[in-house]
């Protein structure tokens, strides 16, 4: 696992930015409205669980943590562990490896490699870690699916709170000179929707697709990896195979990563 808190950084400085145009256009507290950001914040939540089980609800917290908290992802050290394991078992053997397997920290690895040493045959271990694949993304996009809904429920609940706030001033017009606050009053939820939507939700669940399809990407090319070993392939023939997974970039940083590394060991 690695910690990043770039999007918390992003969320809070769109939410300071936010803040800081509110502020330059009058008093913050006249743009706070709790009836307002009942309807909207609360108003969503239920048509959210309305929506999705209760079971997928209550993994909303650590969704969240995902943000922060995301799966290692390091491609290139991934290769070299399987290019590792691929010489070991061509010198010593397809049992040799046996130890190895509890070590690694990616679950479809180990699922796969556990099959090779068993004698699976390649057909039986490509379907089978093809239907953990598609498992993963099934699990993912749970996630992805609950804060798009939100993304689009705040809005239209905004867009309520809008109504209900017009059709209140509206119904009573015997001042007009409470019709300017009042309609100021019935346009908050529409703010306060478009403001939950657009800073926090959307952006939370564009992350999480991104981080679906970064651990896809790992695990097809573990797949490609694992099916290579069982076949028997040049380590070397799997290592260029599995290097079409990574861009030359991130390619270029390691290699230059590891020149520096093994200089600084000469020294």
């Amino acid at each position: 696992m690695k910690r990043s808190f770039t999007p918390i950084i992003g969320m809070i400085a769109g939410i300071g930015l936010i803040i800081y145009a509110m502020s330059s256009s009058g008093p913050l507290a006249g743009f706070f409205d709790v009836p307002s950001l009942i309807i909207t914040l609360l108003g969503s939540f239920c048509a959210l669980m309305i929506s999705f089980p209760i079971e997928t609800m209550k993994k909303i917290p650590s969704l969240v943590m995902k943000l922060i908290i995301a799966p290692d992802n390091d491609r290139v050290a991934l290769i070299d562990k399987i290019i590792e394991i691929t010489k070991k078992s061509r010198v010593q053997g397809i049992l040799s490896i046996e130890g190895d397997i509890s070590e690694l920290q990616y679950p479809l690895l180990k699922y796969g490699l556990e099959m090779v040493v068993d004698g699976t045959d390649e057909d039986t271990i490509k379907e089978l870690m093809t239907v953990q694949l598609e498992q993963t993304e099934n699990r993912h996009s749970v996630g992805q699916e609950i804060f798009s809904k939100w993304g689009e429920y705040a809005p239209a609940f905004g867009m309520i709170g809008t109504l209900v706030g017009l059709i209140a001033m509206l119904g009573d017009l015997q001042d007009p000179s409470l019709i300017g606050s009042g309609m100021a009053t019935a346009l908050l939820t529409t703010l306060y929707g478009s403001f939950l939507a657009n800073i926090i939700f959307i952006p939370l669940a564009k992350n999480l697709e991104m981080q679906t399809d970064n651990e896809l990407k790992t695990n097809e090319m573990i797949l490609e990896g694992v099916l290579a070993l069982q076949k028997g392939e040049n380590p070397r023939v799997i290592e260029q195979k599995l290097q079409s997974f990574i861009s030359q970039k991130d390619l270029k940083a390691a290699k230059q990563e590891d020149e520096t590394v093994a200089a600084v060991s000469e020294k």
